[in-house]
């Protein structure tokens, strides 16, 4: 009976064991997606614009099969392109579109010579339709790209962007004119244009989180996005300029370090190679920056303008970059008009001796930059200013006399003049007489006469001073020059008694 007993208390055991087991079987099965926790976070921060479960299942497959980014060799590259074209990407399923999207960047990843374009030319039309549907992903707005894919998102623009830039081909960069020379066009500019403008949307795009792309957009990136400024293709230069103002605006973190390098590529170009293609680029994205500055003016602001732009008057090409250059320069006056005393002497020390087309230049952004300076600043250059100004207005060169000479047809230069005309006048009086007796041209002659009448208009006393100083000193040097000219007569007419006398008669042969 024990026995039979201890049998039905097993069995019942058993049973109930097995009841409790059924029972308590479905928590571990409802608990199961707890380690997918990080891939719902993950897929919420790569598609913000799909359901919370949709974005899950997405980002998670997104981040657990993720192909490997590709080894860019010629094999592969065969053996990518020979597999049937990828759909495009508004055709594909929601739910594909991301690791549809991550199989054209490693597509697009792979180059080939552009040199040739008889070869790979299925190849090169298949890629260039990848890259274009790419831009039209990107411009969408389907979704935010997660960090995932921005690996694979420079992945193939290193591949596509950084390469090695061909010597230049102008030997002689100080007499280079632009508008005469052809200049060296890319030959992958079909499959490079496409490439940058996807980087520049990429960048523009409301779906690229800052904070996740500046650890792709780096500092290395930068700089060598920078080293393609060298490039000879004017269409190159102008998307890099648009995608590195874009990269300046949107990522703050990296805006001094962009600054610093722009500085070195100026500094290595002024004082060692005086060749790079791209100066005129990169001023044009710093006179963009420098209107956007603060006041006060920072220290380092100040520092960068006459560390760097002012000795980028010294180069003898400085024709091909002044336009930006002066631009620069007249937004830092324009904010901070103590800094013209600095930039105006800065400007005179680089002034040109034996180059008349950069002293034209020089002549145009010393205006522009007077039209900006305060009647206190002024004073303090007034003096070695108009001694360049007299200089130039004796110019044989009649286009450097003539600029100099429209410096008076700026009213607020005239009344600046005019409040220190004790000190000007003075200066400028010799040079205006030279050329109003005997200028060859004559257009030079005739503002030289307006300028003398505007002076007289101005203060007559000062004028009839100036012309008295001038003839009494015309007077002693008519006087120098006489007393100089009988001293070398003297000398020779003495060198020439003794030359006679050395070559006197020979004595007598003896017998």
């Amino acid at each position: 009976m024990l026995k039979s007993m201890k049998q039905k208390f097993s069995s019942s055991r058993r049973s109930s064991t097995s009841g409790t087991s059924s029972k308590d079987e479905p928590p571990p099965v409802q608990q199961q997606p707890a380690p997918s926790k990080p891939a719902s976070a993950t897929g919420q921060a790569g598609s913000g614009s799909l359901p919370r479960a949709t974005s899950v299942s997405r980002s998670g497959s997104t981040s657990r099969e993720k192909p490997p980014l590709p080894s860019l060799t010629e094999a592969d590259a065969v053996r990518a392109y020979a597999e049937p074209p990828l759909p495009s990407l508004k055709d594909a399923a929601p739910n594909e579109r991301l690791p549809l999207f991550i199989k054209k960047l490693h597509l697009c990843a792979f180059t080939f010579d552009h040199a040739d374009q008889t070869k790979h030319v299925r190849e090169k039309e298949i890629k260039r339709q990848a890259l274009l549907d790419l831009v039209e992903f990107v411009n969408s707005g389907n979704g935010k790209f997660s960090e995932a894919v921005a690996e694979d998102v420079i992945f193939m623009l290193n591949a596509n962007l950084f390469r090695s830039l061909p010597a230049n081909k102008s030997g002689d960069q100080d007499n280079l004119d632009p508008d005469e020379e052809e200049p060296a066009l890319e030959p992958a500019w079909p499959h490079l244009q496409i490439a940058y403008e996807f980087l520049l949307r990429y960048v523009v795009s409301h779906d690229t989180d800052a904070k996740l792309a500046k650890r792709y957009i780096d500092q290395r990136f930068i700089v060598r996005l920078l080293e393609l400024f060298d490039s000879e293709d004017p269409r190159e230069r102008d998307y890099l300029k648009t995608i590195l103002h874009r990269i300046y605006g949107k990522f703050m973190v990296h805006r001094p370090f962009i600054r610093k390098a722009i500085n070195n590529v100026f500094y290595r170009f002024v004082f060692e190679t005086e060749r790079h293609n791209g100066i005129a680029e990169l001023l044009e994205i710093l006179g963009s920056i420098i209107n956007g500055f603060a006041l006060p003016l920072k220290e380092e602001h100040k520092l960068f303008l006459t560390r760097a732009l002012m000795p980028l008057h010294k180069p003898k090409c400085v024709g091909m970059y002044h336009q930006p250059l002066a631009y620069c320069v007249t937004q830092f006056v324009e904010k901070d008009p103590k800094l013209a005393e600095p930039v105006m002497r800065a400007l005179l020390r680089f002034w040109p001796i034996t180059n008349s087309q950069k002293e034209v230049l020089f002549l145009g952004e010393l205006e522009e930059i007077l039209e900006m300076t305060q009647s206190q600043e002024f004073a303090k250059v007034c003096v070695p200013i108009f001694k360049q100004i007299a200089k130039c207005l004796n110019s044989s060169h009649f286009q450097v006399a003539e600029r100099s000479l429209f410096l008076w047809n700026n009213e607020y230069i005239v009344s600046l003049v005019a409040q220190h005309r004790q000190q000007i006048l003075p200066r400028v009086f010799p040079a205006l007489e030279a050329n109003a007796r005997s200028h060859w041209n004559p257009a030079v002659h005739g503002l030289t006469c307006n300028v003398r009448k505007m002076f007289q208009e101005m203060d007559l006393q000062l004028y009839e001073e100036c012309r008295q100083r001038f003839e009494a000193e015309e007077a002693r040097q008519s006087v120098y020059q006489e007393r100089r000219r009988k001293q070398w007569q003297s000398i020779e007419a003495t060198a020439n008694r003794h030359a006679a006398m050395a070559n006197g008669p020979s004595p007598a042969p003896l017998r």
